[in-house]
This record gives C-alpha cells, structure tokens and sequence, in this order.
C-alpha cells in the first residue's frame, strides 16, 4: 500500500537522508579544506590508481570539466599527481601522493563520524538490513 502523502514515500524519505548526509559530510570535510567531490577523487584513487579525468567524473558524479578543475586543485595541493597513460598519451592518470594519502586518513574519520551518529539510533543488525536493504533498491533500479 502506498503512504498517503509524498513525506511518508521511500524516494522522498531518501532524498531527505542522503541531503542530510551530505550537509553534515560537507561540513566536516570543509573543517580541512576539503570538499564532497574531493573526497570522493581521493576515495577513488585509494581504491584504484590511475584512473583518468573520465573515469574520476563518473564516480564524483560530476562533469568532465568540473573534474578537470577538481584534479588542478588537488595536484596544486600535492595530494594528487598525474603523469601520461603508458598508452595514450593524451590521457593523463591520477594518483594519490603521500600527503595524499594522509588527508584522506583524516577525510575517512570525518566520514566515519557522521556516519556514526547517522546510525546511532540502529542496532547493528538494524545497520547491516539497512546496508542490504540499499543495495537491494540500488541493484533493482539499475536492472
């Protein structure tokens, strides 16, 4: 059965989490002077280096040109640095730098945090359901 109103609706009531976690998120990465799409490049990188200008925007969900702006101020920061793919020259690929690395360490506490007191209320069997409950959403609407 269908919830009444649009405030009871699953979509509606994702929406209102994820922008709440994302406010919460920006500000505790604005705190070190990082933002969202920061983070998630450097999350990216962690997880597979090299990767390119395309490949980072898709996972940021941003645009090739705001990454592109993206990877500049992360390089000019010297937590990234991009040399030529070995067989395109024209494509540049990303890495983490040490110093890098290590914002993302403080980038991952913050991020651990939020989603602390995001899940306070939730049991960890509670946590763990809402966990397969998502993918389960996720995996039905990319079918």
């Amino acid at each position: 059965m269908a919830p009444s109103n649009s405030t009871g609706r699953p979509g509606y009531l994702l929406k209102r989490a994820q922008a709440a976690l994302h406010a919460a998120l920006a500000g505790r990465l604005r705190e070190q002077g990082v933002t969202l799409p920061q983070y998630a490049v450097l999350t990216a990188l962690a997880e597979e280096p090299g990767l390119s200008n395309a490949d980072l925007a898709r996972r940021a969900f941003v645009t090739p040109q705001t990454m592109n702006q993206a990877l500049r101020e992360l390089e000019q920061r010297r937590w990234v640095s991009r040399h030529p793919h070995p067989g395109h020259g024209r494509i540049l690929q990303a890495e983490l730098t040490a110093d890098g690395r290590e914002t993302l360490e403080a980038c991952h506490r913050s991020a651990d945090a939020v989603e602390d007191r995001m899940l306070a209320a939730l049991s960890p069997v509670q946590r763990e359901q809402l966990a397969t409950t998502l993918r389960a959403c996720i995996e039905s609407l990319a079918e």
